[in-house]
């Protein structure tokens, strides 16, 4: 009796231990489980599970439910939240020289988005937003193109732009580059999008296939225009302060995960993206390419660029960055 005894307590507290250690992350994101910041995050939380044999887990908040981008930004940089999807766009008010990755037309296609995010670039950029953001970059979300939809009129060309009022994030640099083509710029949160849209308060906004698709802006924007000027970039972060409090094991742990559904993210968006497109078209959405792109990268080059160069870390710095991407 005297040995089960021991046996039972040795047991208990074996497993008090164990569930000591146990860890659940909370993780916001802005868009819908059914979208390809969900395909990474559902993939990750998996990865989670599996390489830490179900002692670490992962909460996913879809939908803006833990608020806007720039709520869940601080919210990850003080530890009161544990992770979040943040656009680039949404991280560089906080880490400035992350606004190389959003000069319009810096990224051309998905070999120099993952290239960007890839190997010494990568790390470049992660040492900038733990110093400068606060925040430790876990996983880059590659979404495509942020291509240009509307309700009023097909574009093709700038003279369509003209006047045009497009929807941008709170982002200087954004704004900066369609008044440099002629649109009408208006800054909005991501949460009141679709009602602008369906108002008629802007009559249009840029996104890659996927988000497009899947917040069904198809039913109040009839055109859409393959615009190349900006790669969506949406990383998974975590506050510096959240990420050393974790164990070693802990944090490799998270570091293999996100790598991981990164990787299994990208092929996702190649194959959806294509599926999204064919949704939107079969939903009346007419699709358009761009007659004259070149001079839409000609202005952004000359006016767009020179202007922000001090704040992304100087010319020289993005000129290497470019160079090393082959322009």
């Amino acid at each position: 009796m005297f040995k089960k005894t021991l046996l039972a307590t040795a047991i208990l507290a074996s497993l008090t231990v164990h569930a000591a250690q146990a860890r659940t992350f909370q993780v916001g994101m802005g868009d819908p489980m059914d979208s390809d910041q969900g395909a990474l995050a559902q993939r990750f939380a998996e990865l989670v599970e599996q390489y830490s044999d179900g002692e670490m887990t992962v909460d996913l908040f879809p939908g803006g439910q833990l608020g806007p981008e720039t709520g869940m930004i601080q919210d990850t940089r003080i530890g009161s939240l544990d992770m979040a999807f943040i656009g680039v766009g949404n991280l560089t008010p906080y880490a400035p020289k992350l606004g190389a990755l959003t000069m319009p037309y810096s990224l051309r296609s998905h070999a120099d988005a993952v290239k960007a995010t890839t190997g010494p670039l990568a790390q470049r950029w992660n040492e900038i937003a733990k110093e400068e953001a606060g925040v430790k970059i876990i996983s880059w979300l590659y979404s495509n193109f942020r291509y240009l939809t509307n309700s009023d009129r097909p574009v093709r060309n700038l003279e369509d732009l003209q006047g045009l009022k497009v929807r941008v994030p709170q982002n200087e640099m954004m704004l900066a580059t369609y008044e440099a083509w002629g649109a009408n710029p208006i800054s909005m949160s991501w949460p009141e999008v679709f009602t602008a849209l369906q108002q008629g308060v802007v009559d249009g906004q840029d996104n890659p296939y996927i988000v497009n698709y899947t917040m069904k802006f198809h039913e109040v924007q009839d055109y859409l225009t393959e615009v190349h000027h900006q790669y969506s970039l949406q990383p998974l972060v975590m506050g510096v302060r959240t990420y050393d409090a974790l164990s070693e094991e802990e944090r490799a742990i998270i570091d293999r995960a996100g790598i991981d559904a990164q990787l299994y993210a990208l092929q996702f968006q190649l194959t959806g993206a294509v599926t999204a497109r064919e949704g939107m078209e079969a939903e009346g959405v007419e699709v358009s390419t761009l007659e004259d792109e070149d001079e839409w990268i000609r202005i952004a080059q000359e006016e767009v660029w020179p202007a922000f160069y001090d704040k992304i870390g100087g010319q020289e710095a993005f000129e290497e960055f470019q160079s090393i991407l082959g322009y």
